[in-house]
């Protein structure tokens, strides 16, 4: 991850014509897709930690390789944090193996999200750091706010952070959670906040604004989107 990065390109100039209907449309319904096998043994894994030692859960989805897994660790001491990527690939690139307050599932985010929710488990916090943006027009719905699953991530609660270097993606994904009826705020990353995955440090070595949105999901955090 030593090469420059270049900026997002996309057909998409403005939010998404369709953004308003297809949110509500999955507002309206409650997701139940088939989970697999591999993401009910995941589920276990995550159940049992939290079983032997009960303490406040850090979601890290779409994880990627869990450097940002690691580096929420280290800020959010007491708490489990669970890095989540469907990728095998990807989480074998990890260095070193999981400290005890931070584990790596290999599942779809989707279904983890599900069987949580199913069981009433809450997100005490809930970070989204640079999921592929999808940035072709046609697929919206495989953004995650585009995507059946997004009222699965609502229900999960706590504070939400979602980082991209696409500006346009941030903003659409404030609109759909204030759809929602969430409110939360977008801003630029300052330069001197901490890199959380090896992707963010490559776009900002690349000269890309970096962009955040945060809501408190259990509450309301000021500002104006």
């Amino acid at each position: 991850m030593h090469t420059l990065s270049s900026p997002v390109s996309s057909n998409q100039r403005h939010l998404h014509p369709r953004l308003t209907e297809i949110v509500q449309r999955h507002l309206r319904t409650t997701h139940r897709g088939e989970i697999a096998a591999h993401n009910h043994a995941a589920y276990e894994a995550l159940r049992d930690s939290l079983d032997a030692r009960p303490r406040p859960l850090v979601l890290d989805s779409f994880c990627g390789t869990g450097h940002s897994t690691a580096a929420l660790a280290g800020r959010h001491r007491g708490h489990l944090v669970v890095g989540i990527d469907k990728s095998a690939r990807r989480l074998a690139k990890h260095p070193g193996s999981a400290d005890d307050n931070y584990l790596l599932l290999r599942a779809d985010c989707e279904a983890i999200w599900q069987l949580l929710a199913r069981d009433g488990l809450r997100a005490a916090h809930h970070y989204i750091l640079y999921p592929n943006p999808w940035p072709k027009a046609a697929h919206l719905q495989r953004r995650v706010h585009g995507h059946a699953s997004f009222p699965l991530l609502i229900q999960l609660g706590g504070v939400l952070e979602l980082r991209s270097n696409w500006q346009l993606y941030v903003e659409e994904f404030g609109v759909a959670m204030h759809l929602a009826g969430h409110r939360g705020y977008v801003s630029r990353l300052a330069s001197g906040d901490e890199d959380l995955s090896l992707f963010e440090r490559k776009y900002r070595k690349s000269g890309h604004e970096l962009w955040v949105y945060t809501a408190n999901l259990s509450g309301t955090v000021s500002g104006s989107v």
